[in-house]
């Protein structure tokens, strides 16, 4: 039987086609498809990429899928597990980075002024509490502690409109809890994935992730491209889209967020 890397040599090249034609098409760097081909699969990484890639290369060729990812399962079954995730993956090669810790610094003077400003405001109540109290505006148990007085007080005390204002109902929470966000887009992974997002044209993330990882985007049009659509789930405008694919697939999907 023929080896699996000569097989996808020998469909690639009766069609004609150079590894870069097939990396445009596929969207598969054109070193992991030379990989395949030479069966290098330590330069592609953990064998779940592997495993996607052979996959969408094969039906690209019109080659069995299955059939030539269970040649790899058998052909690699001792094949050592990574570590660490490639460092570079479909089309683009750039890692997610991140910024260090930064050391722990002493509190702000802002934060004085602001924990100073709450004092004044929180005297400024209790003054005027007090002053309503004396008055007679207000009538509190004298068992109630602090909290139900400056409640009773609130309760009984409502600014009038100002003249030739009309009245407009408030929204209250749950009403805007209910209110249905557009112009979103959010993704959420359950198994390791490589992500490209792309929103209103801009490279937003781009990288390998790690599963619980979960971004939301805001804009008009969003691109995604996914090195394992099994793993990643997608929500647009609030409502789920469900997984692009199947495990190791990679996929391209285009969005509209400016719907209802």
């Amino acid at each position: 039987m023929r080896a699996l890397g000569e097989e996808f040599r020998a469909a690639r090249e009766a069609r004609g086609l150079s590894l870069s034609d097939v990396a445009e098409q596929i969207h598969i760097r054109s070193v992991y498809l030379q990989a395949i081909e030479n069966e290098d699969w330590s330069a592609i990484g953990a064998p779940v990429y592997i495993r996607g890639f052979i996959r969408t290369y094969a039906r690209f060729l019109g080659l069995d899928g299955e059939s030539a990812v269970q040649r790899f399962n058998e052909s690699a079954a001792g094949l050592a597990q990574p570590t660490a995730p490639p460092r570079e993956a479909i089309l683009g090669g750039r890692t997610e980075r991140r910024s260090p810790s930064p050391s722990r610094r002493s509190p702000s003077p802002l934060l004085y002024a602001a924990g100073f400003l709450a004092c004044v405001l929180v005297g400024a109540v209790l003054y005027n509490l007090y002053a309503l109290q004396s008055a007679g505006g207000v009538k509190a148990p004298m068992s109630a502690g602090p909290a139900a007085t400056a409640t009773a007080a609130l309760a009984q005390v409502t600014p009038s409109p100002l003249p030739g204002a009309s009245a407009r109902p408030v929204a209250t929470p749950a009403a805007a809890a209910t209110a249905r966000p557009t112009k979103t887009m959010t993704i959420r992974l359950s198994e390791t994935s490589w992500l490209r997002v792309l929103v209103d044209g801009q490279d937003v993330m781009e990288g390998l992730f790690p599963p619980g990882t979960v971004r939301t985007f805001h804009g008009n049009r969003a691109l995604v491209r996914i090195g394992n659509a099994g793993g990643v789930a997608v929500d647009v405008n609030g409502k789920s889209v469900g997984k692009l694919g199947n495990e190791g697939d990679v996929v391209e999907r285009s969005f509209s967020l400016t719907g209802g």
